[in-house]
């Protein structure tokens, strides 16, 4: 048998290079808006439809606006929201965000009569933008308290269940956040509601825009108490397997592009769970800065970063992009 060259000239990977056509039939990852979560900020009033400096193309929306985005996310085959609420008022605890008729339990309610059962909603459980300190749990003598933190995590999460949310995603990095929850969850009826954690939350500097989409900035130091040093990679594994043991069923990285490791491994170590990744405001926000100064083409990078995202293991993605993405794979 004649041996075969493996070398130059004989291999010539960019015969498969030539035609767009080629390029698409040996693509190994496939972007889709099926892939998509879009996060949105409800506030209260009537025909509320502010943009927000920092995230240009982002607004925030009054309850009303919601029927009009449930239909376009429709159109384009977008399956799911993410919703983070203004409240009227800010206390210690965050009341609205368990009351009844708080700013996101209106909001569920509009998803569901505008859409029925064609978007998943989710809903961000925490405390920051309830409270008046802006921390993610409650405090007493400046420091967060961890278990009375958890009690109130439960209980928005059940009114979130009530109103008709499908998914309830903790986000505020307690210990033990994902047991009360799926406990308070089960023992109000609602054994079949799903929990997304954010698992490997990070104290990241990428976070600023969100702070103005969402009027949640600490007033006193910072998270790093509770969300996770950016230096650590082992430990995001084991937040990400407490959650799955404390009932969990899906997880989250969170910010995205610069934890691409985290989200590889996490695919790796955990291969038969829904894996999430956050393309977060300040990732979101650079591109739309450089693209208006005309230092890169928005199209293209954004849809590089979403690809890079799903090729490092996401199976979800909630990203500013959602609609503009796509509107740009629908081309």
């Amino acid at each position: 048998m004649s041996s075969i060259n493996p070398g130059f000239p004989t291999a010539r990977p960019r015969r498969l290079r030539q035609t767009e056509v080629l390029r698409r039939l040996v693509r190994e990852t496939n972007l889709s808006p099926a892939d998509f979560i879009y996060p949105m900020f409800i506030t209260h009033g009537q025909n509320v439809r502010r943009e927000i400096s920092s995230m240009p193309g982002v607004h925030q929306l009054s309850v009303d606006q919601l029927a009009g985005e449930a239909a376009e996310l429709l159109e384009l085959g977008i399956p799911a929201v993410m919703l983070f609420g203004l409240p009227a008022h800010k206390d210690p605890i965050g009341e609205e965000n368990f009351a009844d008729d708080g700013i996101v339990q209106q909001a569920i309610r509009a998803f569901r009569d505008a859409a029925g059962s064609g978007l998943a909603i989710m809903t961000d459980v925490c405390m920051c933008e309830y409270t008046d300190h802006g921390h993610c749990g409650i405090v007493e003598n400046g420091q967060i308290l961890n278990d009375p933190s958890i009690e109130i995590l439960g209980r928005v999460a059940v009114s979130h269940a009530v109103a008709g949310a499908d998914v309830v995603a903790p986000s505020a990095m307690m210990d033990g956040q994902v047991a009360a929850i799926r406990q308070a969850l089960d023992a109000a009826g609602f054994a079949n509601t799903p929990i997304m954690g954010y698992s490997a939350k990070f104290a990241s500097g990428f976070y600023g825009p969100f702070r103005e989409a969402a009027d949640s900035p600490p007033q006193f130091g910072d998270r790093s108490s509770y969300q996770m040093d950016p230096a650590n990679r082992r430990e995001a594994m084991l937040e990400i397997e407490l959650d799955l043991q404390e009932g969990a069923d899906m997880m989250m990285v969170k910010p995205a592009l610069p934890y691409l490791d985290i989200i590889r491994e996490a695919r790796d170590r955990f291969p038969d769970v829904p894996l999430a990744a956050y393309n977060v405001s300040g990732e979101y926000s650079m591109l739309k800065a450089a693209a208006r100064l005309g230092w890169l083409d928005e199209k293209r990078t954004a849809l590089e970063s979403l690809t890079a995202i799903k090729r490092a293991g996401a199976s979800l993605i909630l990203t500013y992009w959602a609609k503009d993405a796509a509107r740009w794979l629908a081309e």
